[in-house]
């Protein structure tokens, strides 16, 4: 019998995990001067924008679809100007943020991979 955690979520125990994620990531966004001219000058709704799709994504409750809809990213970003250089600037902080998780290497792995090809797909501009 495999007792191997299911999903991300259960792996990593649950919310609290995605909060400190998202809080690791937004701390770094706020003194980028790529990325933070993108967010509004309160980041607390993106912050739990973010919360709840990632939950949702890795396996923990429908929360953000049951409250937002589907997560329709591309419409969701379609608004702001997203080239290479805010790509790279969010994938670089997505990454300090998921390498301060402590993931075993495989879901690390696995976790940095969704969110490169989720920050490439989202570019919009160039």
């Amino acid at each position: 019998m495999d007792d191997a955690p299911a999903t991300l979520y259960d792996l990593v125990g649950g919310t609290a995990w995605f909060v400190a994620l998202v809080d690791r990531f937004y701390d770094g966004v706020e003194t980028d001067e790529v990325l933070r001219p993108l967010y509004p000058d309160d980041l607390t709704e993106s912050r739990t924008h973010m919360v709840g799709f990632l939950v949702q994504y890795w396996g923990g409750p429908a929360t953000y679809s049951e409250q937002r809809g589907h997560p329709r990213l591309r419409m969701r970003h379609a608004p702001f100007a997203i080239g290479g250089a805010e790509r790279d600037a969010w994938v670089r902080h997505m990454a300090v943020a998921v390498r301060g998780g402590d993931l075993p290497p495989d879901a690390e792995a696995q976790v940095l991979d969704y969110f490169a090809t989720a920050a490439t797909h989202l570019v919009n501009v160039g």
